[in-house]
């Protein structure tokens, strides 16, 4: 399982001086499985160069499938979907999975960001490729091609955010982007998605200290990243969905004051990275 990151920014693109070593695109992770099955996990401006890098293979001859898991509809982790050039290659097949509201609410949404006052090409109907939209239950095991996928709603404000389970091949990882749990700390359900997982890419958008004063954002901290890394036996942590306004000083910061919480508690073993565009991990 290869695991890549496109895009590991929240809420609007940040490109710049500042952003250079971690990236300045929101969030897209693709997710290659055993037998060349690819996953892509969220839709933000990442997408962009992900389906450009597809455009060199089968996608770009109309000869490739694949499934995408929107953990929720804000801007930055839909922005990147009327640029993603696959979908506009006849004959590629897309699976587009969403919250358990149905497809025709997520067909609503996405459909909305391109109409006519915002995007020349109005409807991804008419983007070429074949994109089939299916709402995925919670708590439950999915069979995706050869991968099990389970989803868990975690709390971001005043919507959900659907985080991811993949089991392939017998490894395994977890995606928490947009976690904003409550002061008791995320919720056993959420611990027990992320169990003992090669890795866990989780919501570290600020630090504990900015956090506290932006609450009703339902985002995570870089504390709360490590707290589920710990609770859940997890072997690897990497750290995700950094404050537009973060630079890569202040990412490398967020980095080093995980490990140190960690090299504190009495969980010993778990490693924390940044995650950064163009960073593959082969699990």
């Amino acid at each position: 399982m290869d695991v890549t990151f496109w895009g590991v920014r929240g809420s609007i693109p940040s490109p710049g001086p500042g952003t250079v070593r971690y990236g300045g695109n929101t969030a897209c992770v693709s997710v290659r499985l055993p037998h060349d099955e690819l996953i892509i996990l969220d839709c933000g401006t990442g997408a962009r160069n992900l389906g450009i890098s597809l455009l060199a293979g089968p996608f770009g001859k109309g000869k490739g499938s694949a499934t995408l898991l929107l953990s929720h509809a804000h801007w930055d982790h839909i922005q990147g979907f009327p640029f993603f050039g696959p979908f506009y290659v006849p004959g590629n097949n897309f699976t587009v999975y969403g919250g358990s509201r149905g497809e025709r609410f997520l067909e609503d949404v996405l459909e909305r960001q391109m109409a006519a006052q915002f995007f020349p090409v109005q409807s991804f109907h008419n983007m070429g490729a074949r994109i089939e939209m299916r709402p995925l239950p919670e708590d439950k095991d999915v069979q995706v091609g050869g991968a099990t996928v389970r989803a868990h709603a975690n709390p971001h404000g005043p919507t959900p955010a659907l985080a991811f389970r993949i089991e392939a091949g017998g490894k395994s990882m977890a995606y928490a982007s947009d976690a904003g749990y409550g002061s008791g700390g995320p919720p056993q359900a959420a611990v027990d998605l992320y169990r003992g997982v090669d890795l866990l890419i989780h919501d570290s958008t600020f630090t504990p200290e900015d956090r506290a004063l932006r609450l009703e954002r339902g985002l995570s901290s870089l504390e709360d990243a490590v707290d589920c890394a710990a609770r859940a036996g997890v072997k690897k942590l990497a750290l995700f969905h950094y404050d537009q306004d973060y630079t890569d000083h202040d990412v490398d910061e967020l980095v080093d004051r995980g490990r140190r919480r960690l090299d504190g508690s009495a969980v010993s073993g778990i490693e924390v990275i940044g995650a950064a565009e163009g960073l593959t991990l082969s699990l």
